[in-house]
């Protein structure tokens, strides 16, 4: 059976999550990590992807990107999911596959839901139980929004810039929204649309899309339409 077409849209913020093989670790060190940010970088400038957070764990990546073309996304994943790979196995003296089957991603709405996926993924390592505050995992752009580093793979999203007129202001809400953490039945709703490859966000949002690819969103009940009895 022929594999579901992703949904990636030109212009559109999407949350991505590449999975390690089985979840086993997919980076052993602090060169394998740095390794894998130099790529994406290379990859995110050659196809055309704004990166505007990031995440790099011990078995996983978490994402948040604009493509500047709807196969923007696929093509610099695929480059640097090769490359990374081969270094990898090449390092570490191993070979086979890496990553557990494509990368996940899903369509989010930048104005209402933005900056909620941008903390889900800075706090995706104290999520994991990696660090205990989201600055202090070193490998995601948790300190550039914090105003700690200048961060060259960080292209700032508009929901971002709206916490505030000036850097200080930017920086402090987001601090303050960082410490406060996420609504559990908010970052399980994007969880859940990144896993299923769906766009996540409010009917307005949700309605342009369909308008754009001409796919039906609307989740329906499996099994047979409830029988009338009126």
């Amino acid at each position: 059976m022929a594999r579901a077409a992703r949904l990636a849209l030109a212009g559109e913020l999407h949350y991505l999550l590449q999975i390690g093989h089985n979840r086993a670790p997919v980076f052993a060190d602090t060169n394998d990590r740095e390794t894998y940010l130099a790529m994406l970088r290379d990859a995110a400038s050659q196809f055309r992807v704004a990166i505007h957070a990031y995440a790099v764990l011990e078995s996983e990546v978490h994402l948040l990107a604009t493509p500047g073309q709807a196969d923007s996304l696929s093509r610099a994943m695929q480059s640097l999911g090769r490359r990374y790979v081969s270094a990898f196995n090449r390092r570490h003296g191993r070979s086979g596959a890496l990553w557990q089957g494509r990368f996940r991603a899903a369509p989010i709405d930048g104005d209402t839901l933005g900056h909620v996926a941008t903390l889900q993924v800075e706090l995706a390592p104290v999520t994991a139980g990696l660090a205990g505050a989201a600055d202090d995992w070193p490998w995601s752009s948790a300190a550039h929004h914090l105003g700690q580093r200048r961060d060259p793979l960080v292209t700032e999203h508009a929901s971002y810039w709206s916490l505030g007129n000036t850097p200080f202001e930017r920086e402090h809400a987001h601090a303050v929204r960082l410490r406060s953490g996420l609504s559990p039945i908010a970052a399980a709703r994007i969880e859940r649309s990144v896993m299923q490859g769906r766009p996540v966000g409010p009917a307005p949002f949700l309605a342009r899309i369909e308008q754009r690819t001409g796919q039906t969103l609307e989740i329906r009940p499996r099994g047979r339409p409830t029988r009338r009895t009126d």
